[in-house]
């Protein structure tokens, strides 16, 4: 790979090119209206407050970088955290608020890049991490509802979340690569070195969402008309 051409979720100006990233910027505009549309029904006086939070936790926590291997270094997406503690329209919305602030405040993604970096991050990894949340809470709270089952599916849906939007990377510069770097090169470095980005993006999602549930279980909306175990529906005992 070239050393020349640094490669990160962040993507930076010049990955890929001009008509690309105009292609995904349309992609991010239309995605995040549609948001901004369905967001107004999951919004109400603790959504709100919640919202909030979770986008300046992620915010903050995007700030610590973790390393991977020798030179390479990850932090959270936030997707699948935002999408399980806000639901998938208004947690997108809360990561797109922080990757345009980082853009543009601090340099962190390039601002032709944008785009794409709403579609990777704040798009992809948001539904598909809570497509699979929603898979594992019908699946595993049909026998249980304990903290730890809640943990597992966070952390599942954190590591597909982040693989998925990797994913999106290399279609990007498999569409309109503008490095030197071969699209070979680029799936397997962003797959391989994402699986791991994953693994520690589900454990930091995993505690923060069991740490939440247990304080206020209200406030999770993957919870939110979640079915009851199993052993609950035969004693009546509320789940």
């Amino acid at each position: 790979m070239s050393t020349t051409t640094p490669l990160a979720m962040h993507m930076s100006d010049g990955i890929i090119n001009a008509p690309t990233s105009a292609l995904f910027g349309v992609v991010a505009i239309v995605g995040l209206a549609f948001c901004t549309w369905r967001a107004r029904t999951d919004l109400d006086e603790k959504t709100v407050p919640m919202a909030g939070l979770v986008a300046a936790f992620i915010f903050a926590v995007q700030m610590i970088n973790f390393p991977v291997l020798p030179g390479v270094s990850g932090h959270l997406l936030g997707g699948a955290l935002a999408a399980i503690l806000v639901g998938p329209y208004t947690g997108a919305l809360c990561i797109a608020i922080v990757l345009v602030v980082q853009s543009l405040l601090f340099a962190d993604g390039g601002v032709t890049a944008l785009g794409a970096n709403i579609t990777n991050m704040a798009l992809i990894s948001t539904f598909v991490g809570y497509g699979v949340a929603v898979l594992g809470r019908r699946l595993v709270y049909s026998r249980t509802s304990s903290p730890g089952a809640l943990g597992g599916i966070a952390f599942v849906a954190a590591l597909c979340g982040t693989v998925a939007a990797a994913t999106g990377f290399v279609i990007e510069y498999a569409i309109g690569g503008a490095a030197s770097t071969s699209l070979g090169a680029v799936a397997a470095y962003m797959w391989g070195t994402h699986v791991l980005i994953g693994a520690g993006e589900g454990l930091i999602t995993a505690v923060t969402v069991m740490a939440v549930a247990r304080a206020r279980p209200d406030l999770v909306h993957l919870l939110r008309n979640a079915p009851r175990p199993a052993a609950a529906r035969r004693t009546g005992v509320p789940a």
